[in-house]
This record gives structure tokens, sequence and C-alpha cells, in this order.
């Protein structure tokens, strides 16, 4: 449905334009209502719109290469989301969900150019929303490239897992050995010593079958501690495969730079020297 030329005021990107402005943009833009939990749009989709927020929530996210959906940004009232690829008539690079009921404005590339030939300056915001996602975008690669494998695990670990690794950690201890053997002559001697009376005699049946029993439990939470630490170590493996890779691609940067200077100071050097010490170098090779 049409927009109310109210609606368009209390948007940021607008607030320059007059009176009758305003009402040539308020006929041609339309102003959409999304229920909680509906997608507005999502990545590979034609980008022939965009939306300003005027209410409600919405959450943009994209799909990193490990195939994990991260938050890319959280739209504010009057600020635009799927800006950019309606500009560059590409496809959606994010996916925007409403967390609530939400109200926006629905704008295409027509209702731009209409806006930029009446009023040029409101390019100059333009700029500054696609510069906000820039930053945000940079902001995003930052924190993926600082990740750290233990964080990573621990803030997935439930509460038997932490025990496994606090069971494993204590089994495979010097504590654990001196403590269990020292259990173990104490009750050997015990029975030893009662002779008759002894609950547990010689062959310490009813010891091996607490001994037993305790080796099948421990087995399985020790292995589930391997488990874990095999997920940190290739998880590390995945974080050095990415930081190396990288790396190379800025290490091959800075080969192409250095040729290409390399190139100028020739072309340089070539100039300075002039056609008539080229042709005193070509005499005396002759």
């Amino acid at each position: 449905m049409a927009c109310l030329p109210e609606e368009l005021r209390h948007v940021p990107l607008f607030s320059l334009l007059d009176d009758d402005e305003i009402a040539v943009l308020s006929q041609q833009v339309e102003l959409r209502d999304f229920a909680a939990k509906q997608r507005i749009y999502k990545v590979g989709e034609p980008s022939t719109r965009a939306f300003v927020m005027l209410s409600g929530a919405v959450e943009v996210t994209l799909i990193d290469e490990d195939g994990q959906e991260v938050l890319f940004s959280e739209p504010r009232h009057g600020d635009f989301f799927g800006f950019a690829s309606m500009l560059e008539n590409t496809t959606h690079q994010t996916s925007a969900t409403t967390t609530e009921p939400t109200t926006c404005l629905e704008i295409d590339r027509n209702d731009i150019e209409a806006l930029l030939l009446k009023k040029p300056m409101a390019g100059l915001d333009m700029m500054t929303v696609l510069a906000r996602d820039i930053h945000t975008a940079q902001g995003v690669i930052r924190n993926r490239a600082m990740r750290n494998a233990n964080e990573l695990i621990d803030e997935q670990e439930t509460f038997g897992e932490r025990l496994a690794d606090v069971v494993a950690s204590f089994g495979g201890s010097w504590t654990f050995i001196i403590l269990f053997g020292t259990v173990l002559t104490v009750y050997t001697l015990i029975n030893i010593h009662l002779k008759g009376k002894a609950w547990d005699p010689y062959p310490f049946i009813l010891l091996n079958l607490f001994l037993s029993m305790l080796a099948s439990i421990q087995a399985p939470v020790i292995m589930m501690s391997q488990n874990r630490q095999d997920t940190k170590d290739r998880l590390r493996s995945e974080l050095d495969f990415e930081v190396n890779r990288r790396a190379e691609t800025e290490i091959q940067a800075l080969s192409r730079k250095i040729h290409f200077l390399a190139d100028k100071l020739g072309d340089i050097e070539e100039h300075l020297r002039g056609p008539n010490e080229s042709r005193r170098e070509d005499d005396l090779r002759s």
C-alpha cells in the first residue's frame, strides 16, 4: 500500500526533502507489514527492492565459509537493509527475517533515481548508509578471524562433557594414582589382618568387582573427553588453515604490488635515461 508523507519524514534519509518532494516520493514507495518470524528476503534472491526500517525488529544474517549463520546487522528506525544489492542490481548476499511484527518501506531503483534527480544531496546520506554496512562487515570479519577454538568449544559444551573432562583429568594424574594405590593397600591389609572375620577375604572377590565396575565407567568417560579433545584439535587446524590462507592471499597481493612497482621503476628509469643515452649504449654494443 502507499505510504503516508508523515511516515517518510521520520526517515533520516528523507528528512531534507520539502513537502512537494515528500508527496511525490510517498506515491512511489510502498508500506509493507511483516509478521513475526517472517522472512523478508533470503540469500540468492533477486534484489530489485530495498527496505527502510520503520518499526519492529529485523535480523540481517549471512552464511560464512563454515556454513554457520552469522548475525550481520540489526537495523534500527530509519536504517536501510538490502540497499547495496539493490543498487548493484545483484542477488541478495544476506537474509532478512523479522523477530517481531515489523513495518518497512519498500523502495526500488526507480524511486532512488527519482529522489536523486530532485535532491542530489540525499546521495550523501545513502553513502553514509553504505559506509555503515562496510564497517559492520569489517567487524564481522575481524571477529571471525579472532575466534578462539577453546572458547568456541567451551560455549557449546554441556554439563556432562565438562564432568567428563574433570574425571579424565583427575583419573590421569599422580594424585589419583597415589590415592587409589593407598586405598587398595589399606583395603587388602585390613582384610588380611581380620582373617576369618574379613568381609572380603583373599582373593578379594568384592574388590575385583568394584574395580571392574570402576573400569567400565571410567573407560567411556575418558573416551568422551578424548573425543572432545579431537574436536578441539580439528577446529584449531581449521582456524590455522584459514589464517594461512589469508596470509598466502596477502603475500600474493604484496608480490603483485612489488612487481607492479618494479615495472613502474623500470619505466621511470628508461624515461630518465632518455633517447641519447640509449643510442650511445647501442653504439657501444656495436
